[in-house]
């Protein structure tokens, strides 16, 4: 029996939210906000925790830097049941740090990467990896040392039994180069969101990229928001609507949606209850400030799971 149902590999940072602000900042002044959160940031580590805590075995793979931010970043992680053998510490580097600026719907992020650019491959242990059922890996263009290397780890994954997924998330440098392709060639199941999918298929709209992702990848999920999630697998088209509730934060909610989707889809459940469960996930997600706070709320979690999922 494989260790792990899931290993994750990517970035680890912290989010720090700030709330309140007027809609537009003007240079030179002095702005105030009405509050903060500081939470558990970075795709990999949001969707890591949250599918730990809706039952998942996860295996965590990434580097933070000797400071008291990759401390809070490696606690929250255990504290959800994350093994975090995997994760380096590189004492004379610093941990990254994500600063977002919540602005009416729209919201301003601001990165800085930290150990997210030294993670490679010398800093991985295959064997480590391999001992799950699954391995997802996210934030694709910001793992620059070690995203030469990674179609050659999907590869290995697949070869090594493992079903996997992919969650590029933005490129920040906005080239949206070919090589991401490369790594599809070994994904099961892509996970974008509208704006992303459409830049890697190179189209201006969602359901030309969905066409055109499902040549390259046997499932590719787009995450659309408040219009729910479209799919696509060989010639089948889903969809699933995303709940009716009112967000307290959206931050983590693509994440949160990939923690629920890929619990189920580990588990063997159909496409459409992999959606519907995603989108649950992402609901609960905004429930609270930041993305894994409401998942930390055990009594709450257990509520809204109850209330929203499918038995």
């Amino acid at each position: 029996m494989k260790r792990f149902d899931i290993s994750v590999l990517g970035e680890l940072n912290c989010d720090l939210i700030l709330y309140g602000l007027p809609p537009v900042l003007e240079p030179e002044r002095e702005h105030l906000a009405s509050d903060f959160a500081l939470t558990l940031g970075s795709s990999s580590a949001i969707c890591a925790h949250n599918i730990s805590l809706l039952g998942s075995r996860v295996g965590f793979t990434s580097c933070i830097g000797g400071d008291p931010l990759g401390k809070f970043c490696v606690e929250r992680l255990s504290e959800s049941g994350v093994d975090v053998s995997g994760v380096k510490r590189l004492p004379s580097k610093n941990t990254g740090v994500t600063v977002i600026l919540a602005l009416g719907a729209k919201r301003h992020i601001l990165t800085y990467p930290g150990t997210t650019f030294d993670l490679d491959q010398t800093h991985l242990d295959l064997d480590y990896l391999r001992d799950a059922a699954h391995f997802h890996l996210s934030s694709f263009f910001l793992l620059r040392a070690l995203r030469p290397k990674l179609p050659e780890l999907f590869f290995q994954m697949k070869q090594a039994g493992l079903t996997t997924s992919l969650d590029t998330n933005d490129d920040p440098d906005n080239h949206w180069a070919s090589d991401v392709k490369e790594v599809l060639r070994s994904v099961d199941v892509f996970l974008p969101n509208e704006h992303e999918a459409c830049r890697v298929a190179g189209t201006g709209d969602v359901d030309s990229a969905l066409d055109a992702l499902s040549n390259l990848v046997p499932m590719v999920v787009i995450k659309c928001g408040a219009q729910g999630v479209l799919a696509k697998r060989g010639k089948d088209r889903f969809h699933a609507a995303s709940l009716s509730i009112q967000p307290v934060d959206t931050v983590g909610a693509g994440d949160s949606f990939n923690a629920g989707f890929l619990h189920k889809f580990i588990r063997g459940s159909d496409l459409q209850d992999c959606l519907e469960f995603g989108n649950v996930s992402a609901g609960l997600s905004t429930t609270y400030a930041g993305g894994t706070e409401a998942f930390r709320d055990r009594q709450h979690r257990e509520a809204f799971v109850q209330r929203y999922a499918k038995v």
